[in-house]
């Protein structure tokens, strides 16, 4: 038997998907076939393990188009594309898949699409003429293409539940941008803050694959996530860059953290103990309140147009976010690359930072 490896790529979906999206070529071809009731199987891709399962049928090699499709489709067998798409190298094919690739599928259609795809690792697609459906095969799983109304209903519902998360991460955001300027700060604090990004970034990339999927229908969508989402990732950054142990590169270790953030379950990521643990603070049930002071990334990110080698030289001159706090603009005109045009600025800005956030909390 054989069985490519399966490659689980998020990437390699989303790609996919934005192939079969509406608006697109592929996708008005299979809207056609399904309107006209014939069924299909659709190949996206030509291989060696393709030629060895295939048999009978005939080469085409003609340019893509949806009537094109429509036409050939109505004949018995597969359809073989090319892996974007835009060639039809042969029609009327049959496939013998290895019939011991296990599958769930019933119907000779998707018990074939299914195996197909396991066998090639490529994606399948599969119009069902008595279900009245479509659906792509890819990666051993097997995608339901839903119309647009459908996909719309649902991304609205994350869209509105992306709003109400967002806005309680800004305001725990807020909340530790007093602390921190009152060097307040515990590690359930940062933990919370932490927790409420990670929260928005996977709500969000909920919605970006249901804007993928829209295709031309997902523009509006797209604009409103792109809105909701703008400096977050950079700001996540800032946070988890404050307050990581000292030791090692800090890019490694931010990156590190963001993949061990993501790879929690649901369960986990609700855990404020399990997200410091994460972070590398203090995780146990008395520790958690207990005080870490940042080094000031975060807030030196509010100050406009300031390089990041600037942030790294003023970190490590002075420390923490309260020496810089304190620092003079002379005491940062020090700072190699600073100056003094930019010492000054940095000193309002820092000082802006600090009244508005106490302000914003008191007032």
């Amino acid at each position: 038997m054989v069985v490519k490896k399966q490659v689980d790529s998020a990437e390699v979906l989303r790609s996919v998907l934005a192939q079969v999206a509406p608006g697109t070529a592929l996708r008005d071809g299979l809207e056609r076939i399904l309107r006209g009731s014939t069924g299909a199987l659709i190949v996206l891709g030509q291989d060696r393990v393709i030629s060895a399962i295939s048999s009978g049928g005939f080469d085409v090699n003609i340019d893509f188009s949806a009537t094109r499709l429509r036409e050939l489709a109505k004949m018995d067998g597969a359809v073989i594309c090319d892996r974007d798409a835009l060639k039809i190298i042969s029609a009327a094919v049959q496939l013998l898949p290895d019939p011991k690739i296990p599958t769930d599928e019933q119907g000779t259609r998707h018990r074939t699409a299914d195996r197909v795809s396991r066998q090639s690792n490529l994606p399948v697609i599969s119009v069902s003429k008595s279900m009245n459906i479509i659906a792509l095969y890819l990666n051993g799983r097997r995608y339901v293409l839903e119309d647009s109304a459908t996909i719309l209903s649902k991304a609205n519902q994350a869209l509105a539940t992306l709003e109400r998360y967002r806005a309680r991460l800004d305001e725990v955001a807020g909340s530790l941008s007093t602390l921190e300027i009152e060097d307040l700060v515990t590690s359930r604090d940062v933990s919370t803050v932490v927790q409420r990004h990670e929260m928005v970034r996977r709500i969000s990339n909920e919605i970006a694959a249901h804007v993928i999927e829209l295709g031309t229908d997902g523009r509006l969508l797209s604009l409103q996530l792109e809105e909701l989402i703008t400096g977050t990732l950079p700001d996540l950054r800032y946070v988890i860059a404050d307050y990581l142990p000292s030791s090692g590169r800090k890019a490694d270790k931010v990156g590190a953290i963001l993949q061990n953030l993501s790879d929690l379950d649901a369960h986990e990521l609700l855990d404020v103990s399990k997200i410091a643990e994460v972070i590398g603070l203090p995780s146990d049930t008395e520790s958690l309140d207990n005080l870490v002071h940042p080094r000031g990334f975060r807030l030196l990110a509010r100050v406009p147009r300031l390089p990041e080698q600037i942030f790294e030289n003023l970190i490590a001159h002075f420390g923490s976010l309260q020496n810089l706090l304190s620092a003079s603009a002379e005491e940062l005109r020090d700072v190699e690359g600073v100056g003094e045009t930019r010492a000054r600025a940095i000193r309002e800005n820092l000082s802006r930072v600090a009244e508005a956030s106490l302000l914003e909390r008191y007032v």
